[in-house]
């Protein structure tokens, strides 16, 4: 018999979102990085008569294992260094000014400020801000051992052993993960034309997002490290030419789909093959079994594939004939000053400053005012929550709070039965691991691990006992809570403007994507991510570059993709932010098939099928740009009007079929 929920006690939607562990494979090397990392500081720390010393390197470990996440061991010097020196720089100034009351208050208020607009440049800055308030807050709130410098050079220090932990096996490794990460996107690919031409559409959307984020993700590690080498370095030019190879088999997949007819094994095969002599970095001779080709599509996959398994076995490649087909990074100079520029002129940085500043300067105002035992872990809660670009504020408020409950258990169990002294490092061998391993599976499991770490090490410098664990919990509601008023239900920014502004850009953008692959008409303009309102010369149907066709569908495909986990992050917010989100979701998978149906539009066009006129060219980028008025204009669903005509032979009745599905999507129901 079926135990369910009672009509009445259903969860919502929301919050079976939030519950929902995510799946992701356990990461052995850094769970056991971890273990190693946390627990020898505080044992050379016990060994000496210093555990406080210890403890204190240990907690600058803790930090160094939430930031070892990449695969790239010049990304991890980027993910857990930088952080480090910010970290340091936090937890001085937060000594300076501990026990000064109001100086503490405004300082700890203006460091938020700072950790806040700095945080919205990118990922490790972002990391870094984080590791600035939450170090000051630390060292504004507990009086740590020593002189001034002993600490921030303690937990440093901690954080670099994950580093070299992490950078031990650089020597017999390095250029490993890029190869694999560019051989995954091959079997990431294979997998997406294993899908093409089934009936289940929702299998091949799937495989099309794996597609993207591996495509990301690969682009991401070898330009990041391409940057620094200038091109100089000949094995990370030849997996850039091969990540352009299979460029061409991922534009050629959605004619595939298009098509109905599934593709032989034997290509789906080749590609697996393909993505081995990647892995291996073999180059000799590489015997292809591939059918005839038949049509179109099948002419584009064929030509496409002879083509990547070309490159792939070349043995030399020339530096000056490879695009990077999401351009080049610039030089850190010119980076480092552009993002100066943006942090300094950009609303969305002061604004995300402010709300962080509001954040900490009312919890530092409140436990200053009110005594609260170990105060300072409420301006920690509200550090880790108010992390937009880590999910959404109310989800990880909501999961905090649930997190933190899980890891008091735990805590209580450790604190009361666990002497003090070398039974310490026993347990931090064995619960250390948890922060890696459960990580990924969501916010709320993350906290489960680390707070009852986080408590066993400051008994350690406090000798409170269980006496911690009441004061942590109700500390913790009080962040959470603080985060959810002032942080979020009194900012006045809703989903729209968050989500339907970038989605507003790719629909725009997407109406200069379809008139690039077919050549642009005279007079028209660009997406408005392209630079909306400037008038293009080229005649009708004048051939636009390939390199700069390929480079905007692969930022439409990047953008669509991070718009994608922004409706995703809103659907576990409560209504009416969830449910904007779910009505707007399908219009999200609506503009990438539209992307898709010009690419495969496209590829028939240069195998042999007619070209379409340049007035059908003009219909339906007119009709996009009204779509991208209409989301731009509206939080909710309208009505809009749909006016798509044309030759039923031509290549691009498919695309006209999906943007009338688009427009319908974006009509009330």
């Amino acid at each position: 018999m079926s135990r369910e929920f009672p009509i009445g006690l259903t969860p919502p939607d929301w919050l079976v979102r939030n519950l929902q562990p995510q799946q992701a494979p356990l990461n052995w090397p850094a769970i056991a990085r971890a273990a190693i990392a946390m627990a020898l500081p505080f044992t050379i720390g016990l060994a000496v008569g210093q555990p406080a010393y210890g403890a204190l390197a240990s907690m600058g470990a803790l930090s160094g294992v939430i930031g070892d996440t990449a695969d790239a061991y010049r990304m991890r010097i980027l993910n857990i260094a930088i952080p480090q020196l910010f970290g340091a720089i936090g937890v001085t100034l937060g000594s300076a000014v501990y026990g000064h009351g109001w100086y503490a208050v405004a300082a700890l208020t203006g460091i938020a400020l700072v950790s806040g607009m700095i945080s919205t440049i990118g990922a490790v800055a972002s990391v870094s801000g984080l590791l600035l308030l939450l170090n000051s807050v630390i060292g504004a709130g507990l009086p740590l051992p020593g002189a001034w410098w002993l600490a921030p050079a303690l937990m440093s220090g901690g954080g670099l052993l994950v580093l070299l932990l992490a950078l031990l096996a650089w020597p017999l490794r390095s250029g490993i993960p890029e190869r694999s990460a560019v051989a995954n996107t091959y079997r990431t690919v294979a997998d997406l034309l294993a899908t093409c031409g089934d009936d289940p559409t929702a299998a091949y959307d799937a495989a099309r997002q794996a597609v993207t984020q591996s495509l990301n993700q690969s682009y991401d590690l070898v330009l990041a490290r391409r940057a620094r080498h200038h091109g100089r370095s000949l094995e990370l030019t030849r997996l850039l030419a091969q990540l352009n190879a299979i460029t061409p088999v991922v534009e050629a997949a959605p004619a595939v789909h298009q098509s109905g007819q599934p593709l032989p094994l034997q290509i789906r095969e080749t590609v697996r093959h393909l993505a081995h002599a990647v892995e291996t970095g073999y180059t000799g001779p590489i015997g292809l079994d591939l059918p005839t080709p038949t049509g179109e599509t099948t002419r584009a996959v064929d030509h496409a594939l002879r083509h990547a398994a070309e490159v792939v076995t070349a043995p030399d490649v020339d530096p000056r004939g490879i695009d990077d087909r999401l351009g080049r990074p610039a030089a850190l100079r010119i980076r480092t000053a552009r993002a100066a520029r943006n942090v300094l002129l950009s609303s969305g940085s002061w604004r995300y400053g402010l709300r962080l500043a509001v954040c900490i300067g009312l919890a530092q105002v409140l436990v200053s005012t009110v005594p609260v035992p170990r105060s300072y872990w409420v301006a920690l809660t509200i550090t880790f929550v108010m992390k937009p670009d880590f999910g959404s504020v109310f989800s990880r408020a909501l999961l905090r709070a649930l997190g933190t409950v899980a890891g008091l258990v735990i805590a209580a169990a450790v604190l009361s039965v666990v002497p003090r002294g070398w039974w310490d490092v026993l347990v931090l061998l064995l619960l250390a691991p948890l922060i890696p391993a459960l990580t990924p599976r969501g916010y709320g499991y993350q906290t489960m691990a680390i707070t009852p770490v986080i408590l066993l090490l400051s008994d350690v410098l406090n000798h409170q006992g269980t006496a911690l664990l009441l004061p942590r919990l109700v500390d913790s509601l009080i962040g959470c809570g603080i985060a959810l008023v002032a942080g979020y239900l009194l900012w006045p920014e809703s989903w729209h403007t968050r989500v339907g502004d970038r989605l507003a850009e790719a629909v725009a953008d997407t109406a200069g994507y379809v008139e690039s692959a077919f050549g642009r008409p005279e007079g028209s303009v660009v997406g408005a991510g392209a630079g909306a309102g400037k008038s293009e010369g080229p005649v009708v149907g004048a051939e636009v570059d390939p390199a700069a066709r390929a480079r905007m569908r692969r930022r439409l495909y990047r953008d669509l993709s991070v718009i994608r986990t922004e409706f995703q992050r809103a659907l576990t917010e409560p209504p009416p932010t969830g449910r904007l989100a779910a009505g707007w979701l399908p219009l999200v998978v609506a503009v990438e098939r539209i992307v898709d149906a010009t690419t495969a539009a496209r590829v028939r066009v240069k195998h042999g099928a007619p070209p379409p006129s340049p007035a059908e060219v003009t219909q339906v980028a007119r009709q996009l740009r009204e779509l991208s008025e209409g989301v731009r204009e509206s939080e909710v669903l309208v009505e809009v009007r749909t006016d798509l005509t044309g030759p039923a032979e031509s290549v691009l009745e498919p695309l006209r079929q999906e943007v009338a599905a688009a427009r319908a999507i974006a009509s009330p129901h």
